[in-house]
């Protein structure tokens, strides 16, 4: 009774936390460019660089700072970061043209020492199966954060029309956040594993091919898909940004499918995945109306919902409690390293031949690393368990 109910209590603080947490990481990074370009008077190479300066920053706390702090230590620092974030936001607030480039580092950092965390405490339990269903209560609660958080939003957006007002509202939710960081749990091992040992690791080999499949045209739709949905339809702020809505809408939904039921086999469930991203990548470019728009954003919604959980189950059944903090840290580094790349050069491409083409270039990478997984992985029991 007592460890249902220790099991209890680790879920619903785990998905408050991921909830309150993911849901201002994605309101600040999908809302970086936009503030640059219509408050700050940015280019398009301006406003993806500023995206790309938040992931950087990310990625070296992900990479290189969280990985080698101990348990205890990287404890506090994730408390403080929470604590951190809330007033980051006020920052934002009241920044400029000048100040936004010395406050952005600062909430990269921040983040990175929160968000490998909670993936890495929502895969310490014991037993394999509890520990997947627990990743991927953790991943339907992103989702649900990013209904959330654009919704809010759109509202905030809507009501005052002022992006700096967006990053006010969200303080609350990060000062919930950092209300509960303490009571997150942290891996109780004596020495935990780093280096570069670990990216050997299968766990985090497939891992980084897979989610390449659907994080490289994310970091471009998180950088510029209300620019794109402007400038193509021209629609309003407030409407632009709501395209997040159906598109995160049915990645919940496919998220608490896999909470409910996960999967065992990860095979079919990929390759769908993969197909989908690709055609939808490529119908949502050539979408004639803003509602066909729409309908595409909300079909690339499925890919999202499944391929970063199964990412992560592919970490977990390769992995033991000491090595896990490290590979979780190294796969969202690889993440940022996409994040940072991927706006920087859209941004500059869109400068030559517009935002549509240039996203539609990411089909190749989406593509190439689809066929290496599977050419590989595709009989490798880390994606055929059953």
């Amino acid at each position: 009774m007592s460890s249902q109910r220790d099991f209890l209590y680790m879920a619903i603080t785990l998905a408050l936390i991921t909830i309150t947490s993911r849901a201002t990481n994605n309101m600040v990074t999908t809302t970086l460019a936009p503030l640059g370009k219509y408050v700050f008077g940015f280019t398009n190479v301006m406003a993806g660089l500023l995206e790309a300066l938040i992931y950087m920053s990310t990625f070296i706390s992900t990479s290189y700072l969280n990985p080698r702090m101990n348990a205890r230590v990287r404890r506090n620092a994730f408390i403080a970061s929470n604590l951190a974030i809330a007033i980051i936001l006020v920052l934002y607030y009241f920044s400029n043209a000048e100040l936004i480039w010395l406050i952005t580092p600062l909430a990269g950092i921040s983040f990175g020492l929160i968000l490998p965390n909670l993936i890495t405490s929502a895969s310490l339990v014991e037993d394999k199966k509890t520990a997947e269903r627990l990743l991927g209560l953790y991943s339907t609660s992103l989702s649900i954060s990013l209904i959330i958080g654009p919704s809010l939003e759109t509202y905030i957006l809507h009501l005052t029309g002022s992006y700096k007002m967006v990053f006010l509202a969200f303080t609350p939710l990060a000062l919930i956040g950092a209300g509960i960081a303490w009571t997150i749990k942290f891996p109780n091992v004596k020495r935990e594993k780093y280096g570069l040992s670990a990216l050997k690791n299968k766990g985090f080999i497939t891992s980084v091919l897979s989610i390449t499949t659907y994080n490289v045209p994310f970091a471009a739709f998180t950088a510029f898909l209300t620019i794109y949905a402007i400038e193509k339809f021209h629609v309003s702020s407030a409407i632009g940004y709501s395209s997040y809505i159906p598109f995160f809408a049915l990645s919940f939904l496919t998220r608490s499918f896999m909470t409910i039921r996960p999967f065992n086999s990860l095979k079919y469930p990929l390759l769908i995945s993969i197909i989908i991203t690709a055609f939808g990548l490529g119908f949502m470019v050539f979408a004639p109306s803003f509602m066909s728009f729409l309908i595409m954003m909300a079909l690339l919604g499925i890919p999202h919902g499944s391929i970063f959980p199964m990412s992560t189950v592919m970490i977990a059944r390769a992995t033991t409690q000491e090595e896990r903090n490290a590979i979780n840290s190294y796969f969202l580094a690889y993440n940022n390293i996409l994040f940072t790349s991927i706006p920087a050069i859209i941004g500059f491409l869109s400068e030559f031949i517009g935002l549509g083409y240039s996203m539609l270039l990411l089909e190749i990478p989406v593509i190439v690393s689809a066929v290496i997984f599977f050419v590989k992985y595709w009989s490798d029991p880390i994606i055929n368990r059953r």
